[in-house]
């Protein structure tokens, strides 16, 4: 990890640990006596591999050391729906105790805020966030044989672009795109997951991967971006990646100004990331020592050692500053939203299905 990452890393961890401080202090005590002895489960709204996986891994190694009580993790497993199937079971089916924690997918606040998907039950308003444990820009990528170069490149060719579920970011972003930008990328969907999306890229199935956070690529695949395994032909967030000078940003995308609402939109709502959560309903006092224990683990030396080994990026949000980015996508004003749902529907001539869904 570099020096200058690291400064970075530190610099969001004590804004973190400052956000936290001013929330209402815990009973250690009552928290320590619910806890011990329990076991937390971490849901993950992916299959095995990817980053998803990775950083619940990697957290429930060490959170419950900082838990009062020194509760177990255990990590299951929950795909389906872009991330869908996993927020539904944490709203309607899971304790609402603070023993089930999860990362929500990113995509759903959007989907939720523009009505998207008929399948996803879940509120966001009502998740207690624990954190935002990375957030970058998400990237739309292509493998390094695909003929398509260049976002211009996209413009003129169709290039076949791996997605998952209709809630999921994989999708919504190339659709958006290609309704806002004039791109021609072609939606294949029924991938399981982001891991499957990469082996089909490595095939030759598909293009590219409708998108994924540089700190997705980082940890799951750390040599694709600097050995241009992948190239990015586009990132969507409030400014660009240090890592990634040359890849146009969303913002100086040349549209109407009728469009540029639903530009700065979709870069906010890049800055989701991987939202850390537990369920609805979980006593204010147990959501704070859950917010509090994270920023603890963050400054946990093996903590550190294991995500510089493991290419893991730390770029921490606060539960509070979280919870309020979220809000602000679900109350954006009803004619963007209206106008961006529309500009996020995937059109059926630019959409297909995975060799494995049609079976």
């Amino acid at each position: 990890m570099s020096r200058s990452f690291t400064k970075i890393a530190s610099i969001c961890i004590v804004a973190l640990a400052a956000t936290v401080s001013q929330a209402a202090p815990a009973s250690a005590d009552g928290i320590a006596d619910f806890y011990r002895g329990k076991q937390i489960r971490f849901i993950v709204r992916t299959a095995t591999g990817g980053d998803y996986d990775q950083y619940t891994r990697l957290i429930a190694r060490f959170l419950g050391r900082y838990i009062p009580g020194n509760p177990t993790f255990v990590v299951l497993n929950m795909p389906g729906g872009g991330g869908i199937v996993a927020a539904n079971y944490m709203a309607h089916v899971a304790a609402k105790d603070g023993t089930v924690i999860g990362i929500v997918s990113s995509g759903l606040p959007l989907d939720q805020a523009l009505g998207l998907s008929q399948q996803l039950k879940a509120d966001m308003r009502e998740f207690n966030w624990i954190a935002n444990v990375v957030y970058s820009n998400q990237i739309l990528t292509v493998w390094h044989t695909s003929k398509t170069k260049t976002l211009a490149d996209a413009k003129t060719r169709e290039t076949l672009i791996g997605t998952t579920g209709a809630g999921s970011g994989s999708v919504q972003y190339p659709a958006f795109y290609n309704n806002v930008l004039g791109t021609r990328f072609k939606l294949v969907t029924g991938y399981r997951s982001g891991t499957e999306i990469d082996l089909a890229m490595e095939r030759g199935e598909v293009d590219g991967r409708g998108t994924i956070p540089l700190s997705g690529y980082m940890a799951s695949r750390p040599t694709w971006i600097p050995e241009r395994k992948v190239i990015a032909l586009i990132q969507a967030g409030p400014a660009k990646e240090a890592a990634l000078p040359d890849v146009p940003l969303i913002l100086d995308q040349p549209v109407s100004a009728d469009k540029r609402p639903l530009i700065e939109m979709m870069a906010r709502a890049s800055s989701v990331g991987r939202p850390l959560a537990t369920t609805p309903g979980v006593p204010s006092d147990r959501v704070a020592a859950l917010r509090t224990a994270y920023v603890q683990m963050l400054d946990d030396a093996e903590f550190k050692a294991t995500a510089a080994k493991e290419s893991m990026q730390i770029k921490p949000m606060s539960g509070v500053e979280l919870t309020k980015l979220i809000a602000g996508i679900l109350d954006a004003p009803a004619d963007v939203r209206t106008r961006l749902k529309e500009a996020l529907q995937p059109r059926a001539e630019y959409t297909s299905k995975a060799p494995s869904a049609k079976k």
